[in-house]
């Protein structure tokens, strides 16, 4: 996992930086800039829209006595999603509308489930420890302090 986040963090803006350098090349510097700005504004606004949208699915759920699973899901990807389109950059940009379509959203979560089932079935559930402290968790006696 952590090889995984060290090529995220290099990889990605990295690839980014090449595609604004050719991209800003072939259109111009300042199409280029419009295009980051109006992929921000636009997918801000979406990101909104979709989450008003997802916060209703969650309060009829509740309503109705059901767990919005689903519609929880939903919500972290839209949160995700509007995160990733403020970061400047056309991989980024694209990544995060996936996240805000609904209907790419639906396939994103069964491709995660996916994921999540196999990880499960293989045994590389998540581990939670505490921040390196023991587990040996010894009961002791406060009194004398």
């Amino acid at each position: 996992m952590f090889g995984y986040l060290i090529l995220l963090f290099t990889l990605l803006p990295a690839l980014e930086l090449a595609l604004l350098i050719k991209i800003g090349g072939d259109i111009g510097v300042g199409n280029t800039l419009l295009i980051i700005i109006f992929t921000g504004v636009f997918g801000a606004y979406l990101a909104r829209l979709q989450g008003f949208l997802v916060l209703q699915k969650i309060q009829n759920s509740m309503n109705q006595g059901q767990m919005p699973s689903s519609e929880l899901l939903d919500g972290l990807m839209i949160l995700i999603g509007g995160i990733v389109l403020l970061t400047p950059g056309f991989v980024t940009d694209t990544l995060g509308f996936f996240l805000l379509i609904p209907w790419t959203r639906s396939l994103i979560k069964v491709w995660v489930g996916h994921k999540f089932e196999s990880m499960i079935q293989k045994g590389q559930g998540i581990n939670i420890t505490s921040f390196g402290g023991s587990r040996d968790h010894k009961k002791y006696d406060d009194i004398d302090i």
